[in-house]
């Protein structure tokens, strides 16, 4: 096998705009798969560590890990693959040998990332949560690949590689909803409203989609939110307002920005004796905290990784469901771009989550 010249988005600095480079990407070696990336999605993990956290991002590095492609060629060893197969490449691996893969109590795998197969200018560039999406092909390792069906469209599919598993995943696996119940999600974006979607899949009888932009509003209603709100239209605080709202708290609630102070609303927002707060957005800046009585008094404190699905079988099992109309993905999509746009993508995305 030769090694393939293709275009990448390539960040070579902390917070500088992504540039189009002409690559090289390696055969794979031992159990690695070389895949043509068809589409991805710009998650706000990637803007996350190309622009606000500077002491956990290295470079130079091609972001990206919410996609979807086709297997171009397989290394020695691989058994579950062959070229041509549609895939969805994993951040979350599942090698199903380990003791947690073994374990139904977690999604977590103790294999982590190996090194990356893409180098630019001769200098290696570094593989975000292995996989490294923003590239027209990427070798990622067979644990971390799941098999799609093939009439899946893959410009589609590739959002359920990150945001859609986590949100929904959140509701239905973390915090495991129940019918009839009320739930009270923090932050729309894809993950916010992915979570809103499993709510009410879980028979939710009540779902308050909470947002500073009211753009959102209406997609949250598309997806099962039955009230909407924007906290700066209240003058007295979210959690407070939550619990009058449902005589004392709602029953499970989400966080869904990554935002410490909000993640303290949420765990307020809940109902003493029973609540469930899920943490689903990501920061590793600060630490969180809340008075021990909140939870002395039975509420619970939760969060979770790809929403609790084990990669390979649950990106499988939810592609099923898209395809099967039980979920909805195109409601999630906004812009269609090519990779020479992606700055324009970065864009879009820091006016839809910061203004």
């Amino acid at each position: 096998m030769a090694v393939i010249r293709c275009k990448a988005a390539v960040a070579w600095e902390f917070n500088q705009p992504l540039v189009i480079e002409e690559v090289e990407v390696a055969p794979p070696q031992e159990k690695e798969i070389r895949i043509k990336i068809v589409a991805t999605g710009v998650c706000q993990s990637d803007l996350y560590f190309l622009s606000k956290c500077s002491n956990q991002t290295a470079f130079p590095v091609v972001f990206g890990h919410e996609a979807a492609g086709v297997v171009e060629s397989i290394g020695p060893g691989v058994t579950e693959f062959q070229p041509g197969d549609t895939v969805i490449p994993l951040f979350m691996p599942q090698c199903r040998e380990c003791r947690l893969c073994k374990s139904p109590k977690t999604n977590l795998c103790v294999n982590g990332f190996e090194r990356s197969r893409i180098s630019c200018r001769g200098r290696k560039l570094l593989q975000f949560l292995g996989t490294s999406s923003f590239s027209e092909f990427t070798v990622v390792k067979e644990m971390s690949v799941a098999k799609i069906d093939p009439a899946a469209p893959l410009d589609r599919v590739c959002l359920i590689g990150c945001a859609i598993c986590t949100g929904y995943g959140a509701a239905v696996n973390t915090a495991k909803v129940e019918a009839g119940s009320s739930c009270a999600v923090f932050g729309l974006g894809a993950v916010g409203l992915a979570a809103v979607m499993g709510c009410k899949a879980a028979g939710a009888s009540r779902i308050i989609a909470i947002d500073i932009n009211p753009d959102k509003f209406e997609k949250a209603k598309v997806l099962g939110a039955t009230d909407v709100v924007n906290p700066n239209d209240h003058s007295r605080p979210i959690q407070q307002l939550l619990q009058e709202m449902t005589g004392g708290g709602v029953d499970f609630s989400f966080e869904c920005i990554g935002n410490v102070e909000v993640m303290r609303s949420a765990l307020e927002s809940c109902a003493p004796g029973w609540g469930v707060s899920v943490i689903a957005g990501w920061t590793d800046m600060e630490n969180f905290s809340a008075p021990p009585i909140h939870l002395m008094t039975g509420r619970k404190w939760t969060g979770t990784l790809f929403g609790g699905f084990k990669g390979k079988d649950g990106v499988a099992q939810m592609v099923k469901a898209y395809l099967d109309r039980k979920l909805m993905v195109d409601e999630f999509i906004t812009h269609n771009l090519r990779l020479e746009q992606i700055n324009e993508a970065v864009e879009l995305m820091k006016n839809i989550l910061y203004h």
